[in-house]
């Protein structure tokens, strides 16, 4: 078999390394305060459904629906802007509007409030990483995208660990604090002053994105701006889905499920642990804070490790293939782990869990990045969020609290609504990610062909 990592790696015009992995520094910390901003509410459930009257499937449409909303429906034309335009501006400004609808949050009075909140938050998190990822695939070649975007993802995990941990130091800080009155706005709640903290921790990730600069775009020709603005138009994105559609198909349907499940398990295990263990927030914050911080960004960086070393090695189909194998070996431990009798049993099967679940998250960008041409980088990702972020961040909370609140009718039974939806979502994940690997091969090859011609 030919090495495609010869053949796709060849360029000689790059940053230099050691730029190219700081601005993924940079974007991975942006991605990381947008995390903590999205996952913060996890560790207020209770709080927040003592002093707004709301049940676990409200919670579930806040923590889901409300972000998901304008976070994948406006991700499309705000991807279509970085698609032409200059992307660090576009991430600047998304970095203000989130930091400041975060701190907003803490104004609500009820439940609507603090929805179009979060519909607010969703909004400024969309112009993040479709821009941020066609960044990095201008600063690195085929050969190193997987790792590079997957150092990115690993925001993600850095951001809901660090959302725990902080968010449990400060609920205790602030559960011994009384309610204070803020002049105009009244009396709030002590978690609301919560969200007022992690709404200023935009500030210095805004500064931090001045230092790094907009790449060159590769594969387009910049004497030719009319042809450039073609490339990147409707009629070619539509063009380019028709030609890849069982590719498309298969690969958001593997990690919309798979999206289900992680969404899910990180929203609900703090209150699994709350209700079904008599742990304390705080308590629960630092422990899976820690388990996501260094067990998730751990599987994050493997699963890209994974998908460069199999795409070296010959496999065209490289990067869903480590996909595949992460969300097999989560099925086990991502069912059995609420079942367990005992906190400790619960905490390692939670670990080896979020292992392996974590594996794929920095894949389905990196894939969409190899097959889909420069001009239509962004769009792709902004269309995966659109399908598959909005059935992920739509339906992962909410089929578990679904399965809670009408099911079993019982909210101290949300161990086994993790146990029943998990046993659904992860094995269907594994079985589209293998009918994805055909035609993703063939997109590939195309991918690869029409570069050679250009």
């Amino acid at each position: 078999m030919a090495d495609l990592g010869q053949s796709l790696s060849k360029s000689d015009d790059y940053p230099k390394p050691l730029y190219s992995w700081y601005v993924v520094g940079i974007l991975m910390l942006a991605y990381t305060n947008s995390f903590i901003d999205r996952q913060i509410l996890s560790l207020l459930i209770e709080p927040i459904q003592r002093d707004l009257e709301i049940n676990d499937t409200q919670i579930s449409l806040l923590a889901g629906l409300a972000f998901a909303i304008f976070y994948t429906v406006m991700g499309v034309p705000i991807a279509r802007l970085a698609d032409q335009k200059n992307r660090r501006t576009i991430i600047l400004w998304g970095i203000s509007i989130w930091s400041i609808l975060t701190a907003t949050c803490g104004l609500a009075k009820n439940f609507w409030h603090l929805f179009f909140s979060r519909m607010g938050v969703g909004v400024g998190e969309a112009t993040l990483s479709p821009a941020a990822m066609s960044m990095i695939s201008d600063y690195f070649p085929v050969t190193k995208i997987a790792r590079a975007i997957s150092i990115y993802s690993m925001g993600v995990y850095f951001g809901a660990g660090l959302a725990l941990i902080i968010g449990g130091l400060v609920v205790k800080l602030v559960s011994e604090t009384e309610n204070i009155v803020i002049p105009f706005i009244g009396e709030v709640f002590s978690w609301q002053i919560t969200f007022f903290y992690v709404g200023l921790m935009g500030l210095p990730i805004f500064l931090l994105l001045l230092t790094i600069k907009e790449p060159r775009r590769r594969g387009i020709d910049g004497s030719n701006p009319d042809e450039a603005k073609k490339a990147s138009s409707l009629p070619a994105l539509k063009a380019f889905v028709r030609a890849n559609s069982r590719t498309i198909f298969y690969h958001f349907a593997t990690f919309s499920c798979l999206g289900i499940a992680v969404v899910g398990y990180m929203i609900w295990t703090p209150t699994f642990f709350i209700r079904t263990y008599g742990w304390d927030a705080p308590k629960i914050g630092m422990v899976y804070g820690v388990i996501l911080f260094f067990g998730g960004t751990s599987g994050v960086y493997a699963g890209g490790f994974l998908a460069d070393w199999l795409t070296k090695r010959g496999h065209k189909d490289g990067i869903l293939r480590a996909a595949v194998y992460g969300t097999i070996c989560a099925i086990p431990f991502s069912v059995l782990t609420p079942l367990m009798g005992s906190p400790t049993l619960a905490v390692v099967g939670l670990t080896a869990s979020c292992f392996f679940m974590s594996l794929p998250q920095g894949l389905p960008a990196a894939a969409l990045q190899v097959i889909a041409p420069n001009p239509l980088r962004a769009q792709m990702v902004a269309l995966y969020f659109l399908i598959a972020g909005l059935i992920a961040n739509a339906f992962g909370p909410t089929l578990y609290a679904l399965m809670t609140d009408y099911v079993f009718g019982d909210p101290m039974m949300i161990r086994y609504s993790l146990s029943v939806v998990s046993a659904v979502v992860l094995p269907l994940a594994a079985v589209f990610g293998m009918l994805a690997l055909k035609p993703y091969r063939k997109s590939v090859m195309d991918a690869s062909t029409d570069n050679l011609e250009n």
